[in-house]
């Protein structure tokens, strides 16, 4: 049987810099830092009302992982590839001001609009180089 009541907790990232990544979060999307755990390594815990979690944690450079996209082998640097690739996506009711916003911020993006016309979307980087969407429509439910 298929698990019940599923819903997302929170999504992990880790980083070599876990504060500069967290001022970006902080300041693109407004999300606020949390009380967290003390663990043998450093995070940072943000939380976006009401209930979506983002987990910073510290790069453990021993794990040999790609830190990021841009790390990677074959780094996916163009937020044109996104719409494929690897990312998370918000959905804002300021949909216009908010791609302004990452414009004057100097953050480069891919708009587009989907096949309906109706939902526009935005691809980005966040300062590790993972991937963002973010998109005027609601939310699915």
């Amino acid at each position: 049987m298929a698990a019940q009541g599923t819903c997302l907790n929170h999504v992990s990232r880790e980083s070599s810099d876990i504060k500069r990544l967290a001022q970006f979060y902080i300041e693109v999307f407004g999300f606020e830092k949390i009380e967290a755990p003390r663990f043998e390594f450093d995070v940072i815990w943000l939380k976006l009302a009401p209930s979506f979690y983002l987990h910073l944690i510290e790069r453990d450079s021993s794990m040999k992982l790609p830190e990021g996209p841009w790390s990677a082998t074959s780094a996916v640097a163009d937020p044109k590839n996104l719409p494929r690739g690897h990312h998370v996506c918000f959905s804002v009711s300021n949909f216009d001001s908010f791609v302004q916003t990452l414009k004057e911020k100097g953050i480069e993006v891919h708009e587009k609009t989907q096949p309906d016309g109706k939902t526009k979307q935005v691809f980005f980087f966040d300062p590790d180089g993972n991937g963002l969407e973010v998109s005027s429509a609601a939310p699915l439910s």
